[in-house]
């Protein structure tokens, strides 16, 4: 049966009505993101600024590209890692685990190592906050924004948290293999750290994913999405930071995403979206899905932005370490308000 002209328009602009309050639902989020014109730097992001262009420049200047395909990168960048943590105070343990295959055959029977330092909660101890940022990368690249940079937000942030515990337990894991031939398999070390979890019993009430926290933009049109629709409620410049996941973990974002905005001095974007749509899941904190658990990512977006994403040419000296900085004193109030 053919419809009538007047049924199909109603029905055209039910499913656009249904659409528009769809978008609006995912990305409606608390508080207010800071304004572009940004206020002159502290002296505390302008000294942090420097701390963390140090830690991107160790990793990905003095060793540079780091995954199996180089042996004795990732070795490397794991006893530099563990040195770091070892100097701000914490006790790291090294988390080695059998590789199945799954991403490779030809690494099947090999191991790896995630980094790992907790922080017991004062009265909760036994509920806890995961805080996570991969620390190899693709072969060919430095990969100083994927993912040097949020590794050195995690250091900066275990730095700030060694001697404040919280109510709950805090861990911060750097993660190897996040990266292809095992993305998205279960040889990545955030999915051994996930699997083994679950199996301890470990109940994991947050966990935050943090993957390219250094690229950023003020020119019009540098700011892409996955999909038709979405730029409708987003900027087009990249001078923003995102919050992004799954819509089972929308009030955890929103939450998450409100104590940053509290604190932090930049531009902040949130979306609780489907699973399927590209960019939602890619990171660690997709491992963490698997196993039942909440998460998020904070990204700068990588390839949605950063024209040196997964290249040769992703290099320190294109990062923004004042911006990054401003993002580091942002997060930190994200990991205050997850471990009350």
């Amino acid at each position: 049966m053919r419809l009538s002209t007047g049924i199909r328009i109603t029905l055209w602009a039910s499913l656009l009505l249904l659409a528009i309050v769809s978008l609006r639902w995912m990305t409606a989020m608390p508080g207010s993101s800071a304004s572009d014109s940004l206020p002159a730097a502290s002296e505390l992001e302008l000294t942090l600024a420097q701390e963390l262009e140090a830690d991107v420049r160790a990793l990905a200047e003095e060793i540079g590209e780091r995954n199996m395909h180089r042996p004795g990168t990732l070795e490397q960048a794991a006893d530099w890692l563990e040195e770091r943590l070892q100097a701000i105070g914490h006790e790291p343990r090294r988390q080695r685990y059998e590789l199945s295959g799954a991403g490779m055959a030809r690494y099947a029977g090999e191991t790896a190592d995630n980094l790992v330092v907790e922080i017991p909660g004062e009265s909760r101890p036994d509920e806890i906050v995961v805080v996570g940022a991969h620390y190899d990368t693709v072969p060919g690249s430095p990969g100083a924004n994927d993912n040097a940079s949020a590794v050195a937000v995690l250091l900066a942030l275990a730095e700030y948290f060694h001697d404040k515990p919280q109510v709950r337990t805090l861990r911060f894991v750097a993660f190897v293999n996040e990266e292809p031939p095992f993305y998205m398999t279960s040889d990545m070390g955030s999915h051994a750290h996930a699997r083994q979890s679950r199996e301890a019993g470990d109940n994991i009430v947050a966990m935050m994913s943090m993957d390219g926290l250094g690229f950023f933009s003020d020119q019009p049109g540098s700011q892409h999405y996955p999909a038709p629709g979405i730029g409708l409620a987003y900027p087009d410049t990249a001078s923003f930071i995102g919050f992004v996941t799954r819509m089972r973990d929308r009030r955890l974002l929103r939450k998450a995403l409100g104590a940053f905005r509290e604190a932090a001095s930049i531009p902040s974007e949130g979306a609780a979206m489907p699973g399927f749509i590209r960019g939602v899941g890619w990171s660690d904190h997709w491992s963490f899905w698997q196993q039942g658990y909440p998460a998020f990512l904070v990204t700068d977006t990588l390839p949605f932005r950063d024209p040196h994403y997964h290249r040769s040419t992703d290099t320190p000296d294109r990062l923004d370490y004042e911006r990054m900085a401003r993002v580091t004193v942002g997060l930190k109030a994200v990991v205050r308000t997850l471990a009350e």
